[in-house]
């Protein structure tokens, strides 16, 4: 039995993870095969559970691989609080923003307003969550978690997937936020300050160039 964690991201979805670790008779991962392509990208082995927002836009081919046979979770948080974070996060290279503004969207991140992003936000966060919502609608073993209610809903969640381990180390988990925004705000300031620092030194370098050609 595998069970797959579905959600829009942005809604404690690696400290869910962190948690399903202290489960003794699954094996658990977190986006552990983003950089498969084709089906061998959904190929898990039997009791897993992968937890992986990405998952959304693979719907169609997670149906014909697992159907109905599988255990289905959606993860949710407050709609506001999801656009919010991801508000704060349209900057980096792997940023979901991104792609969904100008790839889907064909817009110039560098030429949005704050209420074109606002916007572009809260519109993948709503197309993300009814996509979820129909994939899940002719299936059996669902189960919806809400992370203002985690602490009841896990427990729920323990007992619908028959877990085996120690529950009360996985409950103490979710005491601590992981992956927030705070973080990967700074790792991005540190991105751009090495790439500044970088430029820098090739303008030197191509003005050192110059001139040697120069003398």
């Amino acid at each position: 039995m595998n069970v797959f964690v579905l959600t829009t991201g942005r809604t404690g979805s690696t400290t869910f993870y962190k948690a399903c670790r202290h489960i003794s008779n699954y094996s658990v991962s977190h986006e552990s095969r983003c950089m498969i392509i084709g089906d061998d990208r959904l190929q898990f082995s039997d009791f897993h559970i992968e937890v992986d927002n990405r998952l959304s836009f693979f719907l169609g081919t997670l149906d014909k691989l697992y159907g109905d046979d599988a255990i289905y979770i959606h993860l949710l948080r407050n709609e506001e609080l999801v656009v919010n974070s991801y508000n704060k996060r349209w900057y980096g290279r792997n940023s979901i923003m991104n792609t969904f503004a100008e790839a889907i969207h064909y817009f110039r991140v560098k030429n949005l307003s704050s209420k074109q992003k606002e916007d572009l936000t809260r519109s993948y966060v709503k197309t993300t969550n009814d996509n979820i919502d129909l994939f899940l609608k002719d299936k059996s073993k669902v189960l919806v978690i809400s992370l203002e209610n985690i602490l009841n809903d896990y427990k729920e969640f323990w007992k619908f997937i028959k877990a085996e381990g120690d529950l009360n180390k996985a409950l103490s988990t979710f005491s601590k936020r992981y992956n927030t925004t705070e973080e990967y705000l700074e790792k991005v300031r540190k991105e751009q300050k090495k790439k500044q620092k970088i430029n820098f030194f090739e303008r030197i370098n191509k003005r050192l160039k110059s001139l040697s050609y120069s003398i």
